[in-house]
């Protein structure tokens, strides 16, 4: 918090996740934090006074406040390249605007107990690596690489182009046993309220839904992250999975 404060964590090359500043502060110190701020990748918000008063309870903030991530974030390339030094196949989530930290720290855990390679989210329009996040997850936050990138769209056809199988998760899709998870993947888990974006689950390969008997029409995002978290885990153990017909089951299905 404070304008000298900031100015420094940009200067030691600190990675931010976004700058507040206070509606109407537009003096030349300000103007050129938002300008270095923006360099660096960090989101700028134009807050009310008294958002900046709660944030920095009892001190003097200056009109400006910066929140960074409890952890470095980490490169898509490095998760791939961690994938190949284990000899796996890539096994990515990438969550389409989770806003709730607890979702996404759950998300986090889930990924790290499936043997997933790194989470990919947005640099808008989602929580970042927040305190909440990393107490959520339960320490997960330490060994799961998390990436922030500008355009999910756009690193959907990269990853397509590297040979990943894009995965959707929505009700109105296949039934999530029938997909084989056992190859280069990347799994989409929707927001809280919009699910999957129209856009997002165009670019998608499959659409994986789970199966719902009760009146609601949807699972939490975290849960059903953890569901398809496990199948995946399972399939790519090589475990085979129950069949109550007698007549065998595959590895995925």
């Amino acid at each position: 918090m404070g304008r000298n404060a900031v100015s420094e964590a940009l200067r030691a090359g600190r990675a931010l996740d976004s700058l507040y500043i206070a509606k109407g502060e537009r003096s030349g110190p300000v103007l050129a934090l938002i300008a270095r701020a923006k360099e660096a990748g960090a989101a700028i918000k134009e807050v009310d006074p008294r958002k900046l008063d709660h944030l920095c309870p009892g001190e003097n903030h200056q009109g400006v406040a910066a929140s960074a991530a409890v952890k470095e974030y980490a490169t898509v390339e490095s998760m791939l390249a961690l994938a190949e030094e284990r000899g796996e196949p890539p096994f990515l989530l990438i969550c389409d605007g989770l806003e709730d930290p607890h979702n996404l720290g759950a998300v986090l855990r889930s990924a790290e107990c499936a043997g997933a390679h790194g989470v990919i989210i947005p640099k808008r329009r989602s929580v970042g690596l927040t305190y909440a996040v990393g107490k959520a997850s339960a320490g997960a936050v330490e060994y799961m690489p998390v990436a922030r990138v500008q355009n999910l769209a756009r690193l959907l056809d990269g990853l397509k182009e590297k040979g990943l199988w894009v995965f959707a998760a929505d009700m109105d899709g296949e039934p999530w046993v029938q997909a084989d998870l056992t190859g280069p993947c990347a799994l989409i888990i929707g927001s809280e309220g919009r699910g999957v974006s129209r856009l997002l689950k165009e670019k998608a390969d499959f659409v994986l839904s789970l199966p719902l008997k009760g009146r609601i029409n949807s699972l939490n995002a975290s849960v059903a992250a953890g569901v398809l978290c496990c199948e995946a885990a399972r399939q790519r153990s090589g475990l085979i999975a129950f069949d109550p017909t007698g007549k065998g089951a595959a590895a995925h299905g």
